[in-house]
């Protein structure tokens, strides 16, 4: 039976095909709304400049390490382990819980855009324009903020229910490029307003005085997350690929779809944001969702005839970037099912559809009907408590025992002779070192400085 479900696992069609995949897992909710609030809060170019370093050491190595490892093995996370001895399937188990937590309260988020997507037509940017309540209303509602969380879901689910050729692939080679080429387009535009060439040049201009640890920090947990690592996605998008297509290249360029994007959405967002608070400080102060869903519309507004069109092209933005990273997570999902229990990948969907759609809704009633669950304190969410655990402690913790497992148990002999199959591997010795030594230690940063933050000792 397992040597039948082997031969019936799926492939990309070519080496394009997988880092389109990749680059769109890569890409999503974190580079639009993250990004640009951390280099706005770190003196712009200062940020930039030290992003791009990490992003080309210690994010591509741990890239092409799990890349590797999932072709090497053809394998979801746990089986990848698992191949080199049961003991080691707990280290795949810890990578596979990840996208397990981040799926369900991802999309609950993607129907957030979804909601802003479809209301810029349907209630007029106006609506979203006041200050915050809209936003609320719609999040604490207890019937709407489900419906549009199943939209999401739904959309999600249908394309992965294609297959790795019939539908990832071809979602992508739509989505990508229309969401690059919006990216662009709305960033052009944002810089003809007043004031707005104000904000591109903070975010561009380094300023090296707002260099310092947390900065360093910032960048590094943002990459780490940015580029879908210690979350059992690239080793599964790994496993789908041709042994003939070179790993090295691969990696290279999904780290610098990934970088392009977010330098894209860092000069709309700063710029747009700019011309609303006019100051760099002011822009820092905002993160995360009030950012996307209460800050911007706000600008939108102020554009006149153009605002309905300019919001509605933003969000289906914002919306392709997070489809294209729920369907990663849930692929992810499908091929632990699928890998774990040796079902057909109908069935594995099936599972996946029940669990996501379940922990969805009790997650999204931290907002409304559980929301006296406050887990982390006054003010936080179920939501909250989620996103803590998947993105600042079980994916620093998995990351360093892949970068242990594979430094100092099985070698890193091991991923260098699977990417030697496809291509050259001069830098191989530098990379050795990166996982053996360096990568462990940043691991170790991370995961300390955000448990540090989340309980107040330490300033991010």
């Amino acid at each position: 039976m397992a040597g039948e479900i082997k031969k019936q696992r799926a492939s990309w069609s070519g080496k394009w095909a997988f880092i389109l995949a990749a680059a769109a897992s890569a890409v999503g909710l974190g580079n639009m709304w993250r990004f640009p609030y951390l280099a706005a809060k770190y003196g712009g170019g200062t940020f930039l400049l030290t992003y791009v370093v990490l992003v080309f050491t210690f994010g591509v190595s741990l890239l092409l390490l799990e890349t590797a490892l999932g072709r090497k093995t053809g394998q979801s996370a746990i089986g990848a382990f698992k191949a080199f001895g049961k003991k080691y399937a707990f280290i795949g188990i810890l990578a596979s819980a990840v996208p397990f937590i981040i799926t369900p309260y991802y999309c609950i988020i993607g129907g957030w855009v979804t909601k802003y997507t479809a209301a810029y037509l349907v209630n007029g940017p106006e609506a979203l324009a006041d200050g915050g309540d809209f936003f609320t209303g719609f999040i604490t509602s207890n019937a709407e903020s489900y419906i549009w969380m199943l939209v999401f879901m739904a959309i999600v689910f249908v394309i992965v229910g294609l297959g790795v050729k019939g539908g990832i692939e071809k979602a992508n080679l739509f989505m990508m490029p229309a969401l690059i080429i919006m990216a662009v387009a709305i960033a052009i535009y944002t810089l003809t307003m007043p004031g707005a060439v104000e904000g591109a040049l903070y975010y561009l201009t380094p300023d090296f005085s707002k260099f310092s640890p947390e900065l360093v920090i910032g960048a590094l947990g943002q990459m780490f997350y940015s580029l879908s690592l210690a979350m059992g996605i690239m080793i599964t998008y790994g496993s789908y690929m041709r042994k003939q297509d070179s790993l090295t290249s691969s990696v290279v360029r999904i780290g610098g779809f990934d970088l392009g994007v977010s330098f894209i959405a860092g000069l709309l967002i700063v710029s747009a944001a700019f011309v609303a608070m006019g100051s760099g400080d002011a822009v820092a102060a905002k993160a995360g969702p009030s950012l996307m869903f209460v800050t911007l519309p706000t600008v939108f507004v102020d554009m006149g005839g153009m605002a309905t069109i300019i919001g509605f092209l933003f969000f289906l933005l914002v919306l392709f970037a997070a489809l294209t990273s729920a369907i990663s997570l849930v692929e992810t999902l499908v091929s632990i099912v699928h890998d774990g229990l040796q079902c057909t990948r109908a069935k594995a969907l099936g599972i996946v559809i029940a669990f996501v759609v379940i922990a969805g809704a009790i997650i999204n009633a931290g907002y409304n009907g559980l929301s006296f669950i406050e887990p982390l304190g006054a003010g936080s969410s179920i939501l909250d408590f989620a996103d803590f655990i998947s993105n600042s402690v079980l994916m620093p913790i998995v990351a360093l025992l892949t970068c242990v497992f594979v430094g100092w148990i099985v070698k890193p002999k091991t991923i260098i002779d699977e990417v030697r199959v496809s291509a050259p591997f001069k830098a191989a010795p530098a990379w050795t070192i990166m996982i053996k030594y360096i990568a462990p230690v940043l691991v170790i940063i991370i995961l300390v400085a955000y448990v540090a933050a989340q309980f107040g000792f330490f300033s991010m």
